[in-house]
């Protein structure tokens, strides 16, 4: 049986001797009124937001943009992401630490590192900056009394330390669950292998192991910096003057509340945006070795 296909998207049976076999049929395109009432609807919304925005003189645009590059907004940027860089680098190392001793066959280490996540995870940041920029009603003296070890705590525990100490170990109960599960999807197989060369289990674990947990790692570690980089500015409670203490100590001298509020929004998402982008980046360079496998594996298919 031929078919012949006429103009119009009509298509033609015939029959071996050219007698038409089927009534024609004309093919039409699927109609999505859903798709187009849906986007219409956003698209809508997006000109509402954006007609209130620059008509709402409420907002005060002039107000934040000439503050939005102002040396006190710019110094309490650089405190932010300072804090965010020094606080992830502690919590991944020592995160990584926990999960080792998590993954430990020996029951008072991995006790240790499941009694550090049971406390540090089940209880708010917040009270935790609190708890270490009070350290010295506590323990007025660290170290050994009466030698020369012995330091004043409040000495010791600044507003700045205190940050540290509180961001820093709180992330690192959540960076140890990331690397843990991380460590866990590399195949036991690998381990073995690097065994069966030679290497140390420190050795394997450094040049077999972690580099391929990476993969697993990165995107979730990449979240928590995110979080990390808006979780610095609870140190405001503490008088730090990060980002959104900044803005609030120039809201309290010209009484401009909101503008300056829109100055920190404006710098949290220009500086989470180039953290995404940087995350992208790391796990497309970290998912080219996982993608030539891949098609290497199809084309091994469709050989045999």
């Amino acid at each position: 049986m031929s078919h012949t296909k006429l103009p119009s998207g009509v298509i033609k049976e015939d029959s071996p001797g050219g007698t038409p076999a089927l009534a024609s049929l004309t093919i039409h395109a699927s109609r999505r009124p859903g798709f187009w009432i849906a986007g219409s609807l956003c698209l809508a919304l997006v000109l509402l937001i954006g007609y209130t925005l620059i008509t709402n003189d409420r907002f005060r645009w002039n107000v934040v943009f000439s503050f939005l590059f102002d040396p006190r907004i710019l110094a309490g940027l650089g405190l932010t992401l300072m804090l965010t860089f020094v606080c992830m680098i502690i919590a991944f190392l020592l995160g990584t630490l926990l999960a080792v001793m998590d993954s430990s066959h020996n029951p008072f280490v991995r006790g240790i590192a499941q009694t550090y996540l049971w406390v540090f995870r089940g209880t708010p940041v917040l009270v935790q900056l609190l708890l270490w920029f009070n350290l010295g009603a506590l323990f007025p003296v660290i170290g050994v009394p009466g030698t020369v070890f012995a330091w004043s705590a409040n000495d010791l525990i600044s507003p700045l330390s205190a940050a540290i100490l509180g961001l820093a170990l709180n992330e690192a109960a959540y960076m140890a669950e990331i690397i843990r599960s991380g460590l866990n999807s590399v195949d036991a197989g690998q381990r073995e292998a690097a065994q069966a060369l030679g290497m140390k289990s420190t050795l394997s674990f450094r040049r077999v192991v972690l580099p391929q947990a990476m993969r697993v790692i990165v995107p979730p570690a990449g979240n928590e910096a995110i979080s990390m980089l808006k979780y610095t500015s609870l140190v405001s409670v503490i008088a730090l003057p990060e980002l959104l203490y900044s803005a609030q100590l120039i809201a309290s001298k010209n009484f401009q509340i909101i503008p300056m509020l829109l100055v920190a929004t404006i710098w949290y998402l220009a500086t989470t945006s180039v953290l995404s982008v940087i995350q992208r980046r790391i796990e497309v360079r970290l998912s080219r070795g996982v993608a030539r496998t891949a098609v290497q594996s199809k084309a091994k298919g469709k050989r045999t």
